[in-house]
């Protein structure tokens, strides 16, 4: 038996900046951190007594014979990719909603991706671990997706991602643990009840790169901008909770599908409650909201959101690890 643990991941900056169609062309980078909320994959050698060669359990369950009949993309494409050929038994468990905007998708790519390395009897690093996930999901997969939710998620902590030319370079972000633990004490996540599937959304973005630069441009910009701010301890906190408010402003312009009535509402009525600025996680369209709030308006916020689900969390530094390494067990 084989487990891994994976971290979601909250992205504050650059999102748009890391589709391989922009940087490929232009730099792009994000700030970014994974927090202490995970995505688990087990997996074990199946016996051979079952009528099934494979058996994936998810949100449905999977009993079948042959690589090409799963139908999970990811697992599919991830077993053709490493050639397994014994029979296999999946399991997964995520701590919160699948497609809600913390990188779920690719949590689960990239803990999988580790799961296998190690039931075959490899440590892999969290580099290789990052670039097989992208690959997997990107041309194997061909979904629309970003490059920032893999290495988040491979890597863990706090970090400023650099993509440039098909290639990327991440950077931990060097501050006290006082000054971390305030940011992350001002940080609010609330889940909008809805769910959405990033890569419909994300194709409308990536439709719209071209005509879009200098928003992407200063979006990018940001980045540097918010790093700043955390590490000259000088700086009020707040002017990081200013700048997510227009970085959301920008974001929103990229397409009409980041946003919509329900979460103008939501983001709005934060707003007048007393958060300084916040966005929607991921693509957009529904999921995960963060919010920056000064704690003394938090208890404000959270009467003025009361119907929405308010999920604490931590910063987590470690990324993708093994948990449980038993190979030659059941």
């Amino acid at each position: 038996m084989i487990i891994s643990r994976t971290p979601y991941r909250v992205s504050f900056f650059g999102g748009g900046t890391d589709y391989p169609q922009w940087y490929n062309q232009n730099p792009g980078a994000v700030l970014t951190t994974t927090i202490d909320k995970y995505c688990f994959i087990s997996c074990r050698t199946l016996p051979q007594f079952f009528e099934h060669k494979y058996r994936i359990v998810y949100s449905v369950i999977e009993s079948i014979n042959s690589l090409k009949e799963i139908q999970h993309p990811s697992v599919r494409e991830t077993l053709i990719w490493k050639q397994i050929s014994d029979g296999l038994e999946i399991h997964h468990d995520g701590d919160l909603p699948a497609r809600s905007g913390l990188g779920s998708s690719s949590s689960f790519t990239v803990g999988l991706i580790n799961a296998l390395e190690a039931y075959c009897g490899k440590l892999i690093s969290k580099k290789e671990l990052a670039k097989n996930a992208i690959h997997i999901e990107q041309d194997l997969i061909k979904e629309n997706v970003g490059s920032q939710d893999q290495i988040a998620t491979a890597y863990g902590g706090l970090n400023k991602i650099k993509f440039f030319n098909d290639q990327f370079d991440v950077s931990p972000i060097i501050i006290s643990k006082k000054r971390q633990q305030n940011l992350n004490n001002h940080l609010m996540l609330f889940f909008t009840g809805t769910t959405r599937i990033a890569s419909e959304i994300a194709i409308h973005h990536i439709s719209n790169i071209n005509k879009k630069n200098n928003e992407l441009i200063l979006m990018y910009q940001m980045v540097d901008e918010a790093v700043k701010i955390l590490q000259q301890e000088d700086i009020s906190l707040n002017d990081f909770g200013y700048l997510l408010h227009e970085s959301w402003k920008l974001k929103k312009s990229l397409s009409d599908k980041v946003s919509n009535s329900h979460i103008d509402s939501i983001y709005e009525t934060a707003i007048r409650a007393g958060a300084l600025g916040g966005k929607v996680l991921g693509a957009g369209g529904g999921g995960f909201m963060i919010f920056f709030v000064p704690i003394d308006k938090q208890n404000n916020v959270k009467e003025h959101l009361k119907d929405l689900v308010h999920v604490p969390f931590k910063f987590e530094h470690h990324g993708s690890n093994i948990v449980l390494y038993e190979p030659n067990g059941l």
